[in-house]
């Protein structure tokens, strides 16, 4: 039997061998946006898992743009070698590579996780982030900078250069931030974007910056090639971003050119109150991809192979995309296509632990250990 999750998706001219991804996940590890051989162990060891699409963390589009001064850049030509690095590791294990491209607005200028959350020092580096208005996230966090129309401008050609870069440096996605609560977001949503002008108050205007980022990105971005932007479908907060403005906007993307939205929720306010559960935010993907005509992707708490096949399956979600339990197992697509009785692609390098009767275990019987 052919379960849906290890079909292959075609969207534009890029094939993914399965619907399983990588999510983006922040390893606080990179020294001024450079990434090293952490990234490309934690990356390419998913690649090497059986993943169809792996995605590197949030990487800034400005310095100012990082979340702590520990994150990913994109935001000067010297990043592209690193991250070329990444990306032919992981196509060589069958795998597609993709970024996402960040800004981190109010949320910006803290310290790693691993060092308490706390504002950054000016002796350490810190700066002060800028966001849609001058409201902090919360308590130990900034005071941003409101963007004035030159920074806006700024900020649009930044995710445009951003994916240039990453075109050169051989990705075949590029996914736009727009959700957690980071500065696209901040623009989408009421509670933070206290505009008058043209880039606040309705919700064409709080949509505007995000879109316009998604044209100049789309312009840039080789048409061969998907877009996809991350969204968090609801602040699950009175008065918030919510799912009917969600769809309304995965509806103004698809116009753009974005080929998948990748849905998320939350972020935006730490006072919200999440439903965490087994697959919580997967009613959001189905929905937009329903109303909206588009794909996308589901995530959070996905955990067993049988309940990411029937997201797929069902038509809720056109990809699974996996964080904590990839964290957890690395291999976890491996071990998914064995639970469910499909044909495992192992490394070839680690073929005698395939399980015994597999076809793939078959193929190294007859060697001789070392």
């Amino acid at each position: 039997m052919s379960h849906p999750l290890f079909s292959a998706l075609q969207l534009r001219s890029v094939s993914f061998a399965n619907r399983i991804g990588v999510s983006p996940m922040c390893q606080y590890s990179a020294e001024d946006g450079f990434t090293n051989d952490w990234h490309l162990v934690h990356l390419g060891s998913r690649a090497q898992g059986g993943a169809g699409l792996v995605i590197v963390e949030a990487s800034a589009v400005t310095a100012e743009g990082r979340i702590s001064s520990a994150d990913v850049g994109i935001w000067k030509d010297a990043h592209i070698e690193g991250l070329s690095r990444i990306v032919r590791f992981v196509h060589g294990q069958g795998a597609r590579a993709a970024i996402q491209l960040a800004h981190a607005g109010r949320k910006g200028g803290m310290a790693a996780p691993f060092d308490g959350e706390r504002l950054l020092r000016p002796e350490e580096g810190g700066w002060t982030p800028v966001a849609p208005s001058a409201v902090t996230f919360g308590e130990g966090y900034a005071v941003p900078h409101a963007l004035d129309a030159a920074g806006l401008a700024g900020i649009v050609k930044a995710f445009a250069d951003a994916a240039e870069r990453a075109r050169n440096a051989g990705f075949d996605v590029v996914e736009i931030h727009a959700a957690h609560g980071y500065l696209l977001h901040e623009f989408l949503s009421p509670l933070s974007n206290h505009r008058t002008d043209a880039y606040g108050g309705s919700l064409e205007n709080r949509m505007r910056l995000p879109l316009e980022v998604v044209e100049a990105v789309r312009a840039v971005w080789p048409e061969q090639l998907p877009l996809f932007v991350r969204i968090s479908a609801t602040d699950w907060a009175d008065g918030g971003w919510n799912a009917d403005e969600s769809v309304a906007l995965a509806k103004e993307l698809r116009k753009r050119g974005v080929d998948l939205v990748d849905v998320s929720s939350g972020g935006l306010v730490p006072f919200a109150k999440i439903p965490v559960g087994p697959g919580f935010q997967v009613p959001f993907a189905a929905r937009i991809r329903k109303e909206a005509e588009i794909a996308t992707a589901a995530v959070g708490m996905i955990t067993e192979p049988t309940q990411a096949n029937a997201i797929v399956t069902s038509g809720e979600a056109d990809m699974v995309l996996l964080a904590r339990e990839l964290l957890r197992d690395p291999y976890w697509p491996v071990h998914a296509a064995t639970a469910l009785g499909e044909p495992a692609t192992w490394p070839k390098q680690y073929l005698r632990a395939a399980p015994h009767g597999s076809a793939a275990r078959q193929a190294v019987e007859v060697l001789p250990s070392r």
